[in-house]
């Protein structure tokens, strides 16, 4: 067998709405990877050809990922045998997950909010920091109360109370700025918290505007 084969794994039953980047989401902490050949045909499942860049690591993804249950798929990862042009038969999905967003994303109830972010801060800048702790699902950045908030669901407990421990109180860095964050476990009361924060921080900022603005009358 050729090093590069032996770098190929292949990976099947994925589900048919899975794009290249979940796919990367799941081998990225076994090493570089050098290619990602995903392919959907018109009836699910799925599967896909992922290189690295030295062999051990392909079968570190092997022992790691196969048997994996993905969005309630369960992966069966192996080494291609014959390259990228052999045919392989797909196994049928085991069950089905209900818990997809919009049928594109894939949430959890393992979820973290992260304060403290740049306004440059994008949903794909907030990932590659937060995977540091684990498998991250999904993350999203938005606009509350002039601040800039973060969401990122982890695939398991372990990975979300990591993430808090290890990430809590780190600098996070883009190509344009950096900043220190705070992550917490997120809940409806951490939210609503969040809010009363900005808003007590906007209106006592607004408070000391106006007495600023009457001192200089009076």
């Amino acid at each position: 067998m050729g090093r590069r084969n032996s770098c190929t794994i292949y990976v099947g039953n994925l589900p048919g709405d899975i794009r290249e980047r979940e796919v990367e989401d799941l081998f990225y902490k076994y090493d570089r990877i050098v290619d990602i050949d995903l392919k959907i045909p018109p009836r699910p499942p799925g599967y896909a050809f992922v290189e690295f860049e030295d062999p051990r690591d392909a079968d570190d993804a092997i022992y790691g990922r196969d048997g994996y249950t993905f969005d309630g798929y369960r992966l069966r990862v192996e080494l291609a045998h014959g390259g990228r042009g052999q045919s392989y038969s797909h196994d049928p999905p085991r069950s089905f997950s209900s818990g997809r967003h919009g049928g594109v994303s894939r949430r959890s109830e393992y979820r973290v909010m992260v304060d403290g972010l740049p306004s440059s801060a994008s949903w794909q800048d907030l990932k590659d920091h937060m995977r540091r702790a684990g498998d991250v699902c999904f993350s999203d950045v938005y606009r509350e109360a002039g601040a800039i908030v973060g969401i990122v669901d982890y695939t398991n407990y372990d990975d979300m109370k990591y993430a808090i421990r290890k990430l809590d109180d780190t600098e996070f860095r883009n190509a344009f700025s950096r900043a220190y964050i705070r992550v917490r476990e997120y809940n409806a009361r951490s939210r609503s918290r969040s809010l009363s924060v900005s808003y007590s921080r906007s209106r006592s900022y607004s408070r000391s505007g106006h007495a600023a603005i009457w001192g200089l009358l009076s």
